[in-house]
């Protein structure tokens, strides 16, 4: 029920204090729709900021899912190449034992094969399914003609010539020294004169 000068007259309040009264409701009507509006005024802003703060959220969730996005690929990456890394030293390994056996093969000294293994790039050798090298009889005939100063090679011994075997420009049962038989072969050449064979 509003306050109207009618009833405050019914009530019987003289005209003086009507006037009072009204203006004090007055000013307290005024403030209260004052607060009304700048209450209405905030509420209106209140799904604008409800969005903002949301945006704000999402952004800083997005955030920290790219952070944790960024460093788990980063640690993927890692240790992609930390295990190719492992995997090229274990075929670099397979590959210089099965060079090491064909340069065996092809006759190279043994203290010679660190230092061709050091010099022969790896990454150039294939290795078939078993492990073996590819083109293998190619490859020893390679080194063979590449490393023909390091392939030792297996010497036919003559005989002794400090004792020589008996009988020989000598008489029966009898030996000469080496000096003698240097000497005979000298005169047998020079003069014709043949050794004594008693």
């Amino acid at each position: 029920m509003a306050l109207t000068r009618r009833m405050l007259k019914a009530m019987g309040i003289e005209e003086e204090k009507i006037d009072q009264i009204i203006d004090a409701h007055t000013e307290t009507t005024d403030a209260l729709k004052a607060d009304r509006d700048k209450y209405k005024e905030a509420a209106e802003k209140i799904p604008g900021l409800e969005r903002d703060l949301q945006n704000a959220k999402d952004a800083a969730d997005a955030a920290a899912k790219d952070s944790y996005k960024e460093k788990y690929e980063s640690e993927k990456q890692a240790f992609a190449d930390y295990k190719k890394g492992v995997e090229a030293e274990q075929t670099k390994a397979k590959k210089t034992a099965a060079f090491k056996e064909l340069l065996k093969k092809a006759g190279v000294s043994e203290k010679r094969i660190d230092a061709v293994v050091k010099v022969t790039p790896m990454d150039e050798i294939e290795l078939d399914k078993d492990g073996k090298i590819k083109d293998a009889d190619e490859k020893e005939k390679s080194i063979k003609e590449e490393w023909s100063e390091f392939i030792v090679r297996k010497s036919e011994e003559g005989a002794d010539t400090e004792t020589p075997p008996s009988g020989v420009g000598a008489g029966a049962g009898r030996t000469l020294s080496r000096a003698a038989m240097i000497a005979q072969k000298h005169n047998e050449r020079m003069y014709g004169v043949k050794g004594d064979n008693k």
